[in-house]
């Protein structure tokens, strides 16, 4: 199984026919000053696969800071089942994960990596910058 779309939005649902709707895509954050704790952030992933890898699978997301450390780990499973309308070849399974209050405590290049069944998968990166200081007049 691999992840053929990840990013980072505002908001994200999907409908009852099992399309993603987005919301503000971005990958950059401002702030006056760190550390900063953001509202809320949809990881938005697509899972893909075939018949071959139906059944269970280990789902993994690290957000890695600037120096390569860990902000925050999740772990989940997926399931993987036939479902009625589905081309046996291609299965996609959209899935958003809302994250809220993250606090980032430096600014720098940080990334959401996602694994399955302990594989790489996926990287999201976003850059958490400090906003730019308004000049007095």
């Amino acid at each position: 199984m691999d992840v053929d779309l990840a990013l980072l939005a505002d908001a994200a649902t999907i409908d009852g026919s099992g399309k993603l709707n987005i919301l503000g895509v971005f990958d950059r954050i401002m702030a006056p000053d760190f550390p900063v704790r953001h509202g809320r952030v949809a990881l938005v992933l697509r899972f893909a696969g075939t018949v071959q890898d139906l059944g269970r699978h280990s789902v993994e997301i690290r957000l890695r800071d600037p120096a390569g450390g860990h902000v925050l780990r999740l772990d989940g499973e997926l399931q993987l089942a036939p479902r009625g309308g589905w081309p046996a070849q291609a299965m996609k399974i959209p899935h958003i994960l809302n994250i809220d209050g993250i606090v980032f405590q430096v600014p720098g290049e940080y990334a959401f990596d996602v694994l399955v069944d302990g594989r790489h998968e996926a990287s999201v990166p976003l850059s958490v910058m400090r906003a730019p200081v308004a000049a007095e007049a």
